[in-house]
């Protein structure tokens, strides 16, 4: 949408295809690393220092990526070291935009009234999609870094005696067995979904469809074990991963992406695993129903009336 710094058409969800028609997601552009003593991180360039009041996390609660980033400010209690901005759920011509939706808020650091604006103020010749989430350093001026899994990793790791350090959602035993998780269920799960949603191709949706639906028995089968999340009994940045996505999936992804086999209510074992994850002090706190139907049912490509539905009827923790 950015081309040489200029926005240069409305906004379209799908700006590339494989050979078989399928979504094919950008690569993040920013990819430099808040750490504790401001050393370079495993990308990027050294001089993210960690400091109180230097950094500021733009988010959408519609988007799970942005909500990955939440979830660890929150459960690392970051929120008074690193401020928020929250973009309005509705998807305008010019992409996220600024206001006063009950949920959003105005951009207070840069003034921008679309996100695309934080693109060019880092970059001025930048080319792509503008994209949330945006970890923004005041100090500098410019974006940190705009792949959410590398910000959880931040908010873990990055901030040092700044954050909580008595939760480790990557601990060391058991980074092998996340790593693993992480690499088989984002491509068939959490961007499974915008695989099947985004299909230009009958051939490219069936492939993502059927393997949404293989992922999510595969996972119904690995819970059954009486284990509370996916790596045992620690919750892991893989819960996170799969969490942001699963809270979706009913309300948003079977019926407007098309990914209608079966909704997250008819897995027991994953409806449990959900209200689990639900009930850590903290998480529903970053979830917004109204912010996820709002926007996912904006994206006139999938919805060209704009018409939001009613449904559907949601368990307890979740309703309200």
């Amino acid at each position: 949408m950015l081309v040489n710094g200029k926005w240069m058409a409305n906004w379209q969800p799908v700006q590339a295809k494989d050979e078989k028609g399928g979504f094919v997601r950008q690569t993040s552009s920013f990819r430099n690393w808040v750490t504790p003593d401001g050393s370079a991180g495993p990308t990027g360039e050294s001089g993210f220092a960690a400091e109180p009041d230097r950094y500021h996390l733009y988010v959408a609660l519609i988007c799970p990526w942005a909500s990955r980033t939440l979830i660890g400010r929150k459960l690392k209690k970051l929120e008074n070291v690193i401020s928020l901005s929250v973009v309005e759920p509705a998807l305008t011509d010019e992409g996220w935009h600024f206001g006063d939706y009950p949920g959003a808020n105005r951009d207070e650091v840069n003034g921008a009234t679309y996100l695309h604006e934080l693109y060019t103020r880092a970059d001025p010749e930048i080319s792509g999609r503008a994209t949330v989430p945006v970890l923004w350093d005041r100090k500098r001026g410019t974006i940190v870094n705009n792949e959410s899994a590398d910000i959880l990793r931040m908010m873990n790791s990055g901030f040092g005696g700044l954050a909580d350090e008595t939760v480790d959602l990557y601990p060391a035993d058991l980074r092998e067995q996340i790593d693993a998780l992480n690499a088989r269920i984002y491509p068939r799960l959490n961007n499974g979904v915008y695989r099947a949603g985004f299909a230009t191709t009958q051939i490219a949706y069936e492939e993502a469809f059927h393997e949404v639906f293989s992922m999510l028995d595969e996972l119904e089968e690995r819970l059954a074990d009486g284990r509370s999340f996916l790596a045992g009994d620690r919750f892991t940045e893989a819960d996170i991963r799969l969490f942001v996505t699963l809270v979706r999936f009913d309300v948003a992804y079977h019926d407007l992406f098309k990914c209608n086999l079966r909704r997250i209510a008819d897995y027991a074992g994953l409806s449990r695993y959900l209200d689990r994850i639900l009930a850590i002090p903290g998480i529903r706190e970053t979830v917004n129903i109204d912010h996820i139907k709002t926007g996912y049912y904006s994206v006139r490509a999938l919805n060209p009336t704009g018409i939001v539905p009613l449904g559907p009827e949601l368990p307890a923790s979740l309703a309200g």
